[in-house]
């Protein structure tokens, strides 16, 4: 038999052999997980023994970690902006660096009443801005049912499903009428990019929405194309960025007609959320 304790030590020694960058952390989650118990009772009862069932559960869930299956893929939902989303292999997990695009959609100083969430994976950034902006109503769009189905589940779950419509399309194939806000996390990377992100990117995210054509920008075309066709006068658009792509999205806006009003920075410093609006 393993106590907690022994449990998580040794369970973070394997993953930092396997070369799990947060083998501390992730091993404590997991040991969540498996046990049902909180962070305050696995420190308060480090001593307590694990019974055969949950020490089978844990050894699995740190097997999927150990190659490489995120945490939060394991757990089967991830936080964004303070709320719960489910995953599912159709969507991204969503990352903390996306929460850039609500505060620099948030500091444009808008009242919206229509936005419009382009490829909206999860609905994480499209919850989170109906979450702020209470008067309004959201399209969610995806080319993927299966997104589309993960998505819907998160808004009923979160309340809000009656202020959205869920949409399946091939960006703007089935789009109609004026948005305030369009917003939109594109895929981004060149497609001989992709075998140089880590492998919990590579082998869990779904491909669609991680790789955009030889140059990583044929979704921004896609999107600046029809942007000036639906966005409302004063309407504004919020576009992630990948590393180091501002200058070229940029001149693709201004190819467009589009003003670039701003590129906020994320935590780490690096340009990601790029706000354009009508020339």
């Amino acid at each position: 038999m393993s106590t907690l304790a022994q449990a998580q030590a040794q369970a973070q020694v394997y993953l930092a052999r396997v070369g799990i960058a947060t083998p501390d952390l992730d091993a404590r989650w997991l040991l969540e997980a498996a046990t049902g118990l909180s962070r305050t009772t696995l420190v308060m009862q480090a001593q307590q023994e694990l019974s055969p069932e949950q020490l089978a559960i844990y050894h699995s869930l740190i097997e999927r970690r150990a190659a490489h299956e995120p945490v939060a893929r394991i757990l089967g939902q991830r936080e964004f902006w303070g709320l719960p989303f489910k995953l599912s292999p159709a969507t991204l997990e969503p990352r903390p660096d996306s929460e850039t695009l609500i505060e620099a959609a948030l500091d444009c100083g808008l009242a919206p009443r229509r936005i419009l969430d382009l490829g909206t994976g999860t609905g994480c950034l499209l919850a989170a801005l109906l979450t702020e902006y209470p008067q309004a109503t959201g399209v969610a769009v995806d080319c993927s049912a299966a997104a589309l189905a993960t998505a819907q589940e998160n808004f009923s779950a979160l309340g809000l499903a009656d202020r959205v419509q869920c949409l399946q399309s091939n960006w703007w194939e089935k789009v109609e009428g004026l948005f305030d806000l369009v917003i939109s996390n594109p895929p981004y990377l060149a497609r001989h990019e992709l075998e140089q992100v880590q492998p919990e990117v590579r082998q869990f995210d779904p491909l669609t929405a991680l790789v955009s054509g030889a140059d990583g920008l044929e979704a921004y075309r896609a999107i600046l194309a029809g942007l000036s066709g639906h966005l409302a006068p004063g309407g504004v658009a919020v576009l992630e960025l990948g590393l180091g792509q501002g200058a070229g999205v940029s001149a693709l806006a201004k190819a467009q007609n589009l003003t670039v009003k701003s590129i906020k920075n994320d935590l780490g410093g690096v340009p990601r959320a790029l706000v354009v609006v009508k020339s």
